[in-house]
């Protein structure tokens, strides 16, 4: 969100952010309407907003806008729904997330409790105008759930610039490793949808045998305790090095200190942290997987793996180790080519022509309604709002307790 924004600003346009309060906050921030929410919902690093958020309808009425952007179907996605419908304004959805990979922080976690999600996010998106997806992966996914909105791929791109020049050496030097160490890194949110077990159980295999090797993890969550009880029980804690949460311009120079990137997540829509590394000349070894097979070309920009098994993650990571400097110069310029291609500029103006389109074909329907015409779009609203709901319910249990017949009120 932040990356479009800014963005979008350089391009002369207005955006007003409205999101949940969050720990450690920025403060003085501009255009940005908080939301009262709950702190570490259910032990994760999450934030739910409240329901009731008074004075938000003057401040986007003061703010005018010409479109509505939600950006998760839960926790503020029928507060935008709300707003759109109520100004005769475009709604856009990224589907962002496979929300069923989230279900462990919910309470009751279940099959059930996965298929409620994935119909939920799939009728909440049947209401807007208009979807964009990140990856093509991702697009053909929703649509066999049965989404039947104009969908866009428009990933979230990679500021190029700023992940283009790092001081690795000193990094490495502050960071205790070795200046002649071969540096495996990894960057993420350090939970359990991202694999890490996995990725850490691949990645000490090589390093076991390979006393030159490192692992560098930038980031932190619930999932940094298996990453050290896995090193620690084969004795190479001394050469797990994890930084926690950086911020530019430190997190490039840490991006620039590794010799590539490891990655195992098979729960992303996109592969963003991908092109970040990419954008440092980072080749990637990584699990075949939605969001990821868009970003990694096997023995182009690095290793595409279809087998799941930590040999041969270690064999990957053998093979890129033992590349001749010209083979692995060429991966690493043709990582660089790969950022290129998923630029933040690039997704912006795929963005910002959608946008256009939306607002013309607005406009040119009018928007006038007479005051029993806006309490009638209200109740439409807030039924399909009811219904959405109601409906995943069915889909979760098996049931059809609320039927797709029309019904009529005059």
């Amino acid at each position: 969100m932040e990356a479009f924004r800014e963005e979008y600003r350089d391009n002369g346009h207005q955006v007003l952010v409205v999101c949940p309060t969050f720990n450690h906050m920025p403060e003085d921030e501009k255009d940005v309407v908080r939301i009262n929410a709950i702190q570490n919902f259910n032990d994760s690093d999450f934030s739910v907003a409240l329901p009731l958020h008074p004075l938000l309808s003057e401040k986007i009425d003061a703010f005018a806008p010409d479109i509505v952007h939600s950006q998760h179907p839960f926790l503020l996605g029928v507060t935008a729904l709300r707003i759109a419908r109520h100004r005769n304004l475009p709604l856009v959805f990224t589907h962002h997330t496979l929300y069923e990979q989230y279900t462990h922080y919910l309470p009751g976690d279940s099959p059930a409790m996965k298929r409620f999600v994935i119909e939920l996010a799939t009728r909440y998106a049947n209401l807007t105008d208009q979807v964009f997806t990140p990856s093509e992966s991702i697009e053909e996914l929703l649509i066999g759930r049965g989404m039947n909105r104009p969908i866009a791929v428009i990933p979230t791109g990679v500021r190029l610039a700023s992940f283009a020049q790092g001081d690795g050496r000193s990094f490495r030097s502050q960071a205790g490793i070795p200046e002649d160490a071969w540096v495996i890194g990894h960057l993420g949110r350090l939970a359990a949808e991202k694999n890490l077990e996995f990725l850490a159980h691949s990645v000490e295999k090589f390093i076991r045998s390979h006393p030159d090797s490192h692992f560098l993890v930038i980031g932190s969550g619930p999932a940094e305790e298996v990453i050290r009880k896995k090193f620690s029980r084969s004795n190479c804690e001394s050469r797990l090095h994890i930084t926690g949460i950086l911020q530019l311009p430190l997190l490039a120079d840490a991006l620039h200190a590794m010799d590539v990137f490891a990655f195992a997540s098979r729960s992303e829509t996109q592969g963003m942290v991908l092109t970040e590394a990419m954008a440092a000349g980072l080749p990637v070894v990584a699990i075949d997987a939605s969001g990821t097979r868009e970003v990694v070309r096997d023995q182009y920009n690095g290793r595409l793996l279809q087998a799941g098994n930590s040999q041969t993650f270690a064999d990957s990571l053998e093979w890129l180790y033992g590349l001749p400097e010209q083979q692995q110069l060429a991966l690493k310029q043709a990582a660089l080519k790969t950022a290129e291609d998923f630029s933040m500029s690039r997704s912006a103006e795929k963005a910002l022509v959608c946008y256009e389109a939306l607002i013309q074909k607005s406009r040119a329907t009018g928007n006038t309604k007479t005051g029993i015409e806006d309490i009638m779009d209200f109740m439409k609203t807030e039924w399909e709002i009811l219904k959405i709901v109601a409906r995943a319910s069915d889909a979760a249990m098996g049931t059809e307790l609320f039927s797709d017949r029309e019904i009529k009120v005059t």
